[in-house]
């Protein structure tokens, strides 16, 4: 540690310097301040952790077995019973029959498991079912109403914009949540809304045209 030693000075250099002399005094009620501010940061937040743990100590374990879940899947409520490492996609998949969502990558990178969660698009495959409680899920399973398409899956089928047909139904929840929110998008933000969907057959042209196709419908609906 570097530490200050004041020396006197004469009443001729500190007239020329202008500066006043540093006291003992002075120099611990300093340190002193710097010591309890610098202590004060950690103390708080050593205690801002203390409390989360406690939360977390305090909160109702789950697991590992099978627990009762209730999602809300294309407006009817859905009883599950997972583990809870289990995702959203695997449930939706494997015990409420919903296949339409596919398990591609299973890491967040393809958008085929694309489902909306409360209106937004989502990865379903990085959700964990249990955490989807209270919320509102729609698959694709979930668009048409009464047997008839929406404009986007209609357009699809026009455009031809389907090819092996295994990522159309992300880029049908993508395209589903971009026209709810802006019923006449740009070529740009249509790319930019499906951005995070993959088409390994290369059919994105078609299916750029069948979003712009959709947005025309909507306008004269």
């Amino acid at each position: 540690m570097l530490w200050l030693i004041p020396t006197r000075m004469s009443d001729k250099t500190l007239s020329e310097s202008h500066q006043p002399e540093l006291s003992r005094r002075s120099f611990l009620k300093g340190l002193s301040t710097v010591v309890v501010a610098s202590a004060a940061v950690p103390v708080a937040t050593v205690a801002a952790e203390v409390e989360e743990l406690q939360k977390l100590g305090s909160a109702k374990a789950l697991g590992p077995g099978p627990v009762p879940i209730v999602l809300e899947v294309n407006g009817k409520l859905r009883k599950l019973n997972v583990e809870p490492r289990v995702t959203l996609l695997d449930a939706l998949r494997n015990q409420a029959g919903l296949t339409g969502s596919k398990e591609v990558c299973d890491r967040a990178t393809c958008g085929a498991c694309t489902v909306l969660f409360d209106g937004q698009p989502i990865y379903s495959c990085m959700k964990l079912a249990i955490e989807a409680q209270g919320h509102t899920i729609t698959t694709v399973e979930g668009l048409a109403k009464d047997g008839k398409l929406t404009a986007v899956q209609q357009a699809f089928i026009e455009a031809d914009a389907s090819m092996c047909g295994y990522c159309t139904p992300g880029f049908l929840m993508s395209l589903t949540a971009l026209l709810k929110k802006n019923s006449q998008p740009t070529a740009d933000e249509v790319r930019t809304a499906c951005s995070g969907n993959l088409c390994r057959c290369g059919t994105q042209a078609r299916v750029l045209t069948a979003a712009l196709k959709a947005a025309e419908v909507s306008r004269h609906a």
